[in-house]
């Protein structure tokens, strides 16, 4: 991936080194296994946070002068030009094919743990968009996570990742997901469950029609960075983490898509760049 060298986004808000404790009810040490079982077990993210905030609250921790590693710092860069291409990106495609104008997400970067208002946010959650203040949350040692729990290493892997948050980040200036979080309450369990592998997909293949955008508008793509993109969408498939987990799967219990699901649809959005063909939920063939 061709990104040294080239322009950062703004809109990235640096939190590192600022912890946060909680005060109240609190959030004890199960609370925190539960999170991280819910996650591993293909659970959303913003969902499993917020509901663990409705048991205690927050407030600013010690700040400490951070001290990151140079490693750390180039990765911090890297992250900051992938958001701005995506900014790019999606800038054009929303003036040119929905005559609008795109409000680009603020991406926060945090060690340990840090607020949202989504809830509580800390490294074990791995990435995520909060909705409601429109923002990316990444603690930068998930890309260690890529490479040593996943198997899923490379610039590109970390890129598709940023990317994919951002897709749901553009889904939320679509109206995409307020459509999808009015039908909670309304249909069964595993409707909803279904309705998040819809929104999920579609943010894997939106991932791809960035990186598609990306690399017509900039050449950012190298050779291997697909290949990178799609190892890291099997990684993460609800069905190999939860193989990972249990050793055994439950397809009805999916948030998120399988492996094969995943794959498919990032690669449909880099080979064809086109918006309009990633309706997810109305395909009858994920």
């Amino acid at each position: 991936m061709r990104w040294e060298g080239r322009q950062g986004s703004r809109n990235i808000e640096d939190r590192r080194g600022r912890n946060m404790k909680r005060i109240g009810g609190g959030i004890g040490l199960g609370t925190i296994v539960v999170v991280i079982a819910a996650i591993l077990m293909g659970e959303d993210p913003g969902r499993v946070l917020s509901s663990a905030m409705q048991q205690g609250q927050q407030a600013p921790g010690q700040t400490q002068e951070y001290q990151p590693s140079a490693q750390e710092q180039e990765l911090a860069q890297m992250v900051s030009v992938v958001l701005k291409e995506t900014e790019d990106v999606w800038a054009n495609i929303f003036k040119n094919q929905l005559g609008r104008n795109y409000e680009p997400t603020v991406l926060v970067l945090f060690s340990g743990s840090d607020r949202s208002a989504c809830g509580f946010a800390q490294a074990a959650t791995g990435p995520f968009y909060c909705p409601a203040d429109k923002k990316v949350y990444i603690d930068l040692s998930f890309y260690d996570e890529l490479r040593k729990r996943f198997k899923a290493p490379g610039d590109f892997a970390m890129a598709y990742v940023v990317a994919h948050e951002v897709a749901h980040h553009v889904q939320n200036l679509l109206g995409i997901t307020r459509q999808m979080d009015a039908q909670r309450g309304r249909v069964s369990k595993t409707r909803m469950n279904d309705l998040s592998v819809r929104l999920e997909l579609q943010a894997d293949f939106l991932s791809g029609v960035w990186a598609h955008h990306a690399h017509k508008q900039s050449g950012f793509l190298e050779r291997g960075d697909i290949e990178e993109a799609m190892n890291a969408a099997a990684a993460i498939g609800d069905d190999r983490i939860q193989m990972q987990a249990r050793g055994y799967v439950v397809p009805e219990s999916f948030t998120h898509g399988t492996s094969e699901q995943r794959m498919r649809w990032l690669r449909k959005g880099i080979e064809t760049g086109d918006i309009s063909q990633g309706d997810t939920f109305s395909a009858t063939y994920l």
